[in-house]
């Protein structure tokens, strides 16, 4: 049997499972692309967030008597 004409020879099974990875890849990079932010921009944010944590906890009343 001449194979020389078919190009090569595969396993369907990691075919399959190589076109769900890619497939897998691209919908995380379309949803990276349309929700994500960048480590940068989640690192400004969660600084924002303890600066401003910290302003109200020293704004806080420590009596008790309204």
């Amino acid at each position: 049997m001449d194979l020389t004409g078919n190009g090569k020879i595969i396993n369907l099974r990691a075919a399959r499972k190589s076109a769900a990875r890619d497939a897998a890849r691209k919908q995380g990079d379309e949803n990276a692309a349309k929700f994500g932010r960048t480590k940068a921009q989640r690192e400004v944010e969660d600084a924002d967030r303890s600066r401003v944590s910290h302003i109200l906890d020293r704004h806080k009343r420590e009596d008790g008597d309204d």
